[in-house]
């Protein structure tokens, strides 16, 4: 067991699902041409003022009040001064002293164990725009069109101890995030992405050591492997007498390693001072109770509603409530069938999950709708397929989106249930394996499985295993 503690803080950016960028009426749309998005103000051109997108605070809010923030009724933009070819103005606009939620909490699960991992703040900001380096050119390009698209910043206190934890506490932001449908979480994109500040000290020491942070983590799987990476390396340095630099580091995919980008800046070396062309901005509190009042119901309510309505164990309702698109396919499946919650569950989480995570696919871009789901079990129900057939052609309509019962009859996978021909299948079998037959007889009725076997190859999968089951008992009995 190691004798250090890693300490790790997370701040998470997540662009906002508004129209408009956050001081301008430039479009938000992602993969418009380089600078197509762009106007005087997003672009600082000299003399122009920026104006709040209403739409922004209202979004920020709902946030905080999702995880438990205090909302300031009074918060300040400021700005925070530094050089970079894609900050077109020398500065961006964010919050510093002042921001507009503080003082939250989210609760995580790693395993069996439950953890509460504090919010320090939320702020409200601008995104820069984007470097494109090229190769082949032997220059860099300048896309403004994501500069100024509204972003909220959720800074956590340093409360995660392991890689692990700092995955779960990221999925838990990130689901609340789309369940308040105020960003579309899109790690690809780059609109939720995050920050990862991350030190080691002894067990028992209070103080903590000097912190390093990864910046642009944009996948679960990339936060994991670069923090377990990173806290090797601190541990390595500490272990041969050297020192931790502060610093800014990145995390590269392909060797698994992080490597030093700049020294670590504080808030002075941003020289922060309240923006003086936009006036401290001020919420009533009518605004903030009707913003609560239209809060949907968040990830932990939906999971114990899961339990407590449908009888799911914690596992089932925690992976069905994690995702929104998932918690709506899965109802909305279940008041399709109308059957046992428990069948739509084993289905979505032992066929719908597994397949769409090797697809690399989003549930809400799984072909097979909910409507064709609950037809598909069905036709397991009523007799017209086995689960086994189910199974097998469940990917197939999960690519095709195909109609259950009309691709099941057209490819001629329609169960056999007449107990006259399925008769007929068991008599042959019985008569092709006189010795099983016998030791049945003796008292080896384990061996009925060898006869559904038998029958199952010769109906090429097609024989309904109840009837089959009854046919066998009665025949060697």
């Amino acid at each position: 067991m190691s004798r250090y503690e890693t300490v790790i803080g997370l701040e998470v950016h997540a662009q906002l699902k508004t129209q408009t960028k956050i001081f301008c009426s430039c479009s938000t749309q992602f993969g418009n041409e380089p600078n197509e998005n762009v106007c005087p103000v997003c672009s600082g051109m000299p003399g122009v003022l920026p104006v709040l997108n209403e739409k922004v605070p209202e979004y920020a809010t709902k946030m905080g009040l999702a995880t438990n923030c205090e909302i300031n009724l009074k918060s300040v933009f400021a700005r925070k001064n530094y050089f970079y070819p894609d900050l077109p103005k020398g500065y961006q606009i964010s919050q510093f002293e002042l921001p507009i939620c503080e003082h939250g909490h989210v609760d995580i699960e790693v395993g069996d164990e439950k953890k509460t991992i504090g919010v320090t703040r939320i702020h409200m900001e601008e995104d820069a725009g984007k470097s494109i380096h090229s190769v082949a050119d032997n220059a860099s390009f300048v896309d403004l069109n994501r500069t100024g698209v509204p972003l909220i910043e959720i800074v956590s206190e340093p409360d995660m101890r392991s890689a692990e934890e700092a995955v779960a506490y990221l999925k838990q932001i990130r689901s609340i995030l789309l369940y308040l449908g105020i960003c579309d979480g899109n790690m690809d994109e780059g609109s939720f992405r995050c920050d990862a500040n991350i030190s080691v000290r002894p067990y028992g020491q209070l103080e903590f050591g000097t912190r390093a942070e990864l910046k642009n983590l944009n996948s679960f799987k990339h936060v994991q492997k670069s923090i377990e990476y990173e806290v090797g390396r601190q541990i390595d340095l500490v272990e041969d007498g050297e020192s931790v630099v502060q610093e800014t580091r990145l995390y590269n995919a392909d060797k698994g390693t992080t490597h030093s980008m700049r020294g670590k800046e504080e808030a002075h070396d941003y020289r922060y001072f309240p923006d003086p062309d936009l006036v401290p901005l001020v919420l009533e509190e009518a605004w903030i109770e009707k913003w609560r009042s239209e809060l949907p119901e968040l990830p932990s309510d939906k999971r114990q509603r899961f339990m407590n309505d449908y009888k799911l164990a914690d596992y089932d309702a925690a992976l069905l409530t994690g995702e929104l698109a998932v918690s709506e396919y899965y109802e909305t499946t279940l008041k399709a069938y109308g059957g046992e919650a428990k069948k739509v569950t084993n289905w979505v989480v032992g066929e719908l999950l597994p397949f769409c995570n090797e697809s690399e696919l989003q549930v809400c871009d799984c072909k097979l709708s909910p409507a064709n789901m609950a037809g598909l079990l069905k036709l397991v129900d009523d007799g017209t397929i086995s689960v086994k057939i189910g199974k097998d052609v469940f990917r197939d309509l999960c690519e095709s989106g195909d109609d259950p019962a009309e691709y099941v009859k057209a490819k001629g996978l329609v169960q056999v249930s007449d107990s006259g021909e399925l008769e007929a299948m068991v008599v042959q079998v019985i008569a092709d394996n006189p010795k099983e037959a016998e030791a049945y007889k003796g008292g080896k009725t384990k061996l009925i499985s060898f006869f559904m076997g038998q029958v199952m190859r010769l109906s090429k999968g097609q024989a309904n295993p109840g009837v089959v089951t009854k046919i066998i008992q009665d025949k060697l009995s």
